[in-house]
């Protein structure tokens, strides 16, 4: 919970790709997004995350996609969350604790930070799973 105990959600990247994409489990992140906008519910979303967007879409699509994509997120009823020592520091320790990439054990340190439940479809989070409260999408096959 956040201090105004209202319910927190990180969303990782691969809930936004799948919102956007409109993937399975696209329906739970725009509910998600509709509280928030709604001021029912508080949603964060990592640095890292919009890194991993803007990458991953650079890829397999086109910079005009990437930043369109990039200006959905930033329009988006969420907190952008940028690194701070804290973090940093929490990061690390989850990082060396668990086999997971950087970018998961920063997403990951900032749901333990905001109380929040992640939202997410990326089985590497199985290996935080006593660490966070997790909702699961739908995994790809």
């Amino acid at each position: 919970m956040t201090e105004n105990n209202t319910k927190a959600f990180v969303l990782d990247t691969s809930a936004l790709l799948a919102y956007m994409e409109d993937e399975e489990g696209a329906d739970y992140t725009e509910e998600v997004l509709i509280k928030a906008e709604r001021n029912e519910v508080s949603v964060y979303i990592s640095f890292v995350s919009l890194t991993e967007v803007t990458y991953i879409t650079l890829q397999e699509k086109d910079e005009l996609t990437a930043q369109t994509r990039v200006e959905l997120i930033k329009s988006l009823s969420c907190s952008i969350e940028e690194s701070n020592e804290v973090l940093n520091l929490s990061a690390a320790r989850l990082k060396a604790r668990n086999q997971i990439s950087l970018a998961d054990a920063y997403v990951a340190a900032l749901c333990q930070e905001r109380k929040a439940t992640l939202v997410h479809k990326d089985p590497e989070f199985e290996k935080v799973l006593p660490f966070i409260q997790q909702y699961k999408l739908p995994y790809k096959a």
